[in-house]
């Protein structure tokens, strides 16, 4: 038991994220947007959260904009 300000307070085990939840953690809501090919060429590649790949565009700007037209926040992989 900790007590703090005269209140005591049961000790609380701390939560821990199973490895489901880390997998499904943003699949409804975000999109990785990585380039693909050599260095300043190819294209770029859009991935579900979970990595399966949902997308192309010719550059950045264009995989961001895909991305948010589908209501998905986009992040890009390095």
């Amino acid at each position: 038991m900790k007590t703090t300000d005269d209140k005591t307070f049961a000790a609380r085990p701390e939560v821990v994220m199973s490895v489901a939840d880390l997998a499904s953690w943003g699949v409804p809501i975000v999109a990785y947007v990585r380039h693909v090919g050599p260095a300043g060429e190819g294209g770029w590649s859009i991935h579900a959260a979970d990595g399966t790949p949902i997308g192309a565009a010719p550059d950045r700007a264009s995989a961001f904009l895909a991305v948010r037209q589908h209501d998905l926040e986009p992040l890009s992989v390095h």
